[in-house]
């Protein structure tokens, strides 16, 4: 859902560049302005700053528990060649 805030400045930046001759059809030009903002942004399939964020938090999360795990595997990479010569020595 596209801030409803953002469309109607980017609207309103539109009207205030109109030339004063069309100033009587300034009411009808600025919701057209918006319905169309609204169509193309809608069919842009944008998200939000506040899922982005959500986002970028859960990846940084994956990140730290990928970068754990890779200690991890590295530490057993480590110890398994120990571990399979004292089986075979057994």
């Amino acid at each position: 859902m596209i801030d409803m805030n953002f469309i109607n400045d980017l609207a309103k930046q539109f009207n205030d560049k109109l030339p004063p001759g069309v100033s009587k059809f300034k009411k009808e030009l600025d919701k057209n302005f918006r319905a169309v903002l609204q169509s193309v942004f809608s069919k842009l399939d944008l998200v939000t700053r506040e899922e982005f964020n959500v986002q970028i938090g859960i990846l940084k999360k994956t990140r730290a528990k990928l970068t754990l795990l890779e200690k991890h595997v590295a530490q057993l990479e480590i110890h398994l060649p120990k571990i399979r010569s004292q089986k075979i020595s057994k």
